[in-house]
């Protein structure tokens, strides 16, 4: 059974996709730092669905915090899947952005990103299997006023997606980005009314949860063993 990790699994997006690579016969590590008890009710629903699941909590930005958890992981043999999908938001215009808003949201997306991902390498190189999704955003794409950091962090993941699957090409492992635009969630309900989301989605909707994790479960699969290095939006057609 090949092992996977979500990063943020206990969010609306990581639950979904948690919940397919479930289905699609992986034992999946559902990743949380302050809301574990989110992640063992995502645990629940999979084991509940005939699949098999285990919480793991852990600071995606503290590198000791994450190496220990991912030698725990690890013990139990390479980790082949994984979905960088941690990330916050901490809004402010550039002009009154302190540097600690910086700071956070750099760290879980961009330096979480590769704190995870790191450690993994040489157990997954040495199986010459493995797949490595990053999820980014339509922000690092399009900008949003009031999310440069948030745009920033998640941008860099473009370059590194890039980068990093030049490194892994021959060694069969896969490393792709995943852009959602306007996804339903109970975050998404309260910062875009549906008449914004009509405006700006030539969909006249937001996306469901299960439309990102599809794709991302198929960007885990061996039927994309031949893409890599590529950022795919989805988005409804917004760009």
């Amino acid at each position: 059974m090949i092992r996977a990790l979500v990063t943020g699994g206990s969010g609306t997006i990581g639950a979904a996709i948690a919940q397919a690579l479930a289905a699609a016969g992986h034992h999946v590590s559902v990743h949380a730092h302050g809301n574990v008890g989110r992640a063992g009710e995502v645990v629940a629903q999979i084991v509940g669905q005939g699949g098999s699941a285990e919480a793991v909590q852990f600071n995606v930005a503290d590198p000791a915090d994450t190496g220990r958890a991912i030698d725990r992981m690890l013990g139990a043999g390479p980790i082949q899947v994984v979905v960088n999908n941690a990330g916050i938001h901490d809004d402010a215009v550039m002009p009154g952005m302190r540097p600690d808003q910086w700071s956070r949201v750099i760290d879980v997306s961009l330096n979480g990103f590769f704190n995870v991902t790191r450690p993994l390498l040489m157990p997954m190189i040495r199986t010459r299997w493995g797949r490595i999704v990053n999820i980014s955003s339509v922000a690092a794409i399009a900008g949003n006023r009031g999310q440069v950091n948030y745009a920033a962090a998640k941008a860099g993941l473009h370059g590194a997606t890039r980068a990093l699957a030049l490194e892994l090409a021959s060694r069969g492992v896969t490393v792709n980005t995943v852009a959602p635009g306007i996804v339903a969630s109970p975050m998404a309900a309260e910062a875009f009314p549906r008449e914004t989301i009509e405006r700006l989605v030539p969909m006249k909707r937001a996306g469901r949860p299960e439309e990102v994790a599809d794709l991302v479960a198929f960007l885990a699969s061996d039927r994309a063993g031949y893409i890599s290095g590529q950022l795919i939006s989805i988005n409804g057609g917004m760009i």
